[in-house]
């Protein structure tokens, strides 16, 4: 059963890959892409604290990159991360 909010923040990640110039931002963008095609094919869930390190790096990763283009899938990703959370129990 894939997590749909979890797939859509891997697409958007891959897209932010994609509009990347700087090699550095793309390799770590694929990382968090990667890191999130496999938590949303996890059945087992995701928990906050998790979820909560891949949002601050995807912050960075975006406040880094001075394309507007790739903060704007990141902030794609962060939405469908902040969807996701909001179904999961505690913090």
């Amino acid at each position: 059963m894939t997590n749909e909010p979890l797939g859509t923040a891997a697409r958007s990640l891959r897209e932010a890959e994609e509009a990347a110039d700087d090699e550095s931002v793309a390799d770590r963008l694929d990382r968090q892409a990667e890191q999130f095609e496999r938590m949303a094919e996890d059945d087992s869930g995701v928990d906050h604290g998790r979820l909560a390190r891949h949002e601050h790096a995807l912050s960075e990763i975006s406040d880094d990159q001075g394309d507007t283009s790739v903060a704007d899938h990141v902030g794609e990703a962060l939405a469908a991360i902040t969807s996701y959370r909001e179904t999961l129990e505690g913090v």
